[in-house]
C-alpha cells in the first residue's frame, strides 16, 4: 500500500511541476493570487514577502494560529519605536510587498482583498499611520516623492481612505489648518503645488468629524466620489474584509470600488495617480503597519489575502459591480 501510494505522487510531481511553470509564464494580471497564512511562510501560491531595509527593521512578522479570521492561522505584523528620533522624516514599518515579477501593469484593474483586525490599545493620536497602500513603480532616478495613489489611513483612532493625483488647481482654498466647505461635486483635497500632488479624502469612518478634516482645506473636482452609504468601519469593531478594484488613471481614466465586510462604501472616478517622468510601468500593493516614528509598539493582524482580475475570486461576501 506504501508503494503504491509513493508511485502516486511521484507521477504526481511533473504534472505539479508543469502547473507551476504555466503559472509563471502567465502574465500577471491573468495570475490568481491567495494567501491564508496557514503555514510557517509565505505562500508560493500568493506571490507575498517581507522586504528588509533600515525602516522595515522595526518590524516584526510572526505566522501564528491564535488569532485568525479564517482557517487556522493569521499574519501578526508588529512595529516598535526604531528612528533615531521622533522627528527627522524617519518611519517605521511591517509592510508585506508583491513580488515585483507580479505587479500588474500602471493602466489595468485588478481586484485585491485582505482582512485586517487590530490588537488593542488602538493608536488614538493625531499621528501619521496606513495599513495598506497603492502605488506606482519609481525607476531609479525619478525627481519626486510620490505618494500612494491609494491608501487606508489611520488618525486619532479614526479610518479613513486618501486618493492622490498630480496637482490640479483647486477650486477653492480656505484658510491652512481650517476644513474645506465644499459644494456640489467637489470633494475635499490638500493641494500641494510644491511636489505636483494633490491628496484627496474620499471615505471615512462613522466616528471622524469635520474638525478631523482640517488637513483638507481645498475642495478638488479632480475625482467624483460616489457614496454607497456605508462608512469604513472603525478600527475596533473586530475583523474588517476589504475587496478594492484599483485602476489608475493620471489622465482622468481612474476608478476605484472600495468595499468592507461585503458592503459597497466608495466608487471614486477621475484622475487617479501619477504621470510623472521616471515613473514605472506597473502598480503595485503592500499591506501592514506603517507610520511616523513613534513612542509605543503598534501590532496588526491579516488574514485572507487574494488578487485576482476577476471581481468574484475577492468580493466572496457582496455583490460586485462589474465580473
Amino acid at each position: 500500500m506504501l508503494r503504491v501510494a509513493f508511485l502516486a505522487a511521484t507521477l504526481l510531481l511533473p504534472t505539479i511541476a508543469n502547473a507551476q511553470a504555466l503559472q509563471q509564464q502567465q502574465p500577471p494580471l491573468e495570475q490568481k493570487l491567495v494567501d491564508g497564512f496557514e503555514g510557517k511562510d509565505f505562500a508560493p501560491e500568493g506571490g507575498l514577502y517581507y522586504r528588509e531595509n533600515f525602516e522595515q527593521s522595526a518590524g516584526t512578522v510572526e505566522f501564528q494560529t491564535a488569532v485568525k479570521r479564517t482557517g487556522n492561522g493569521g499574519l501578526k505584523l508588529s512595529v516598535m519605536p526604531h528612528c533615531p528620533t521622533l522627528n527627522d522624516g524617519c518611519s517605521e514599518r511591517a509592510e508585506i510587498w508583491e513580488k515585483t515579477a507580479l505587479r500588474v501593469p500602471y493602466d489595468q484593474g485588478v481586484w485585491y482583498g485582505f482582512a485586517v483586525k487590530f490588537e488593542d490599545p488602538i493608536p488614538s493620536g493625531d499621528h501619521r499611520y496606513l495599513i495598506a497602500q497603492w502605488k506606482r513603480e519609481i525607476d531609479p532616478g525619478a525627481d519626486g516623492d510620490f505618494s500612494p495613489f491609494l491608501a487606508l489611513r489611520m488618525d486619532l483612532g479614526k479610518l479613513f481612505a486618501t486618493v492622490e493625483t498630480n496637482y490640479q488647481l483647486p477650486i477653492s482654498t480656505g484658510p491652512e489648518g481650517k476644513p474645506a466647505r465644499c459644494g456640489p461635486g467637489e470633494v475635499p483635497a490638500w493641494a500641494r503645488p510644491d511636489v505636483n500632488q494633490v491628496r484627496i479624502l474620499v471615505a471615512t469612518d462613522p466616528n471622524w468629524t469635520t474638525e478631523d478634516s482640517s488637513l483638507f482645506n481645498s475642495c478638488t473636482k479632480a475625482v467624483t466620489v460616489t457614496d454607497h452609504g456605508n462608512p469604513l468601519p472603525e478600527p475596533g469593531s473586530g475583523w474588517i474584509d476589504f475587496a478594492i478594484f484599483t485602476k489608475p488613471g493620471p489622465d482622468g481614466t481612474g476608478h476605484i470600488e472600495l468595499f468592507a465586510n461585503g458592503k459597497p462604501i466608495i466608487t471614486v472616478k477621475g484622475h487617479i495617480g501619477h504621470a510623472d517622468k521616471g515613473l514605472g510601468e506597473n502598480q503595485y500593493f503592500k499591506f501592514g503597519p506603517y507610520r511616523a516614528a513613534d513612542t509605543t509598539d503598534w501590532t496588526l493582524y491579516y488574514d485572507d489575502f487574494r488578487r485576482s482580475s476577476r471581481c468574484a475570486d475577492v468580493l466572496t461576501d457582496g455583490v460586485c459591480p462589474f465580473p
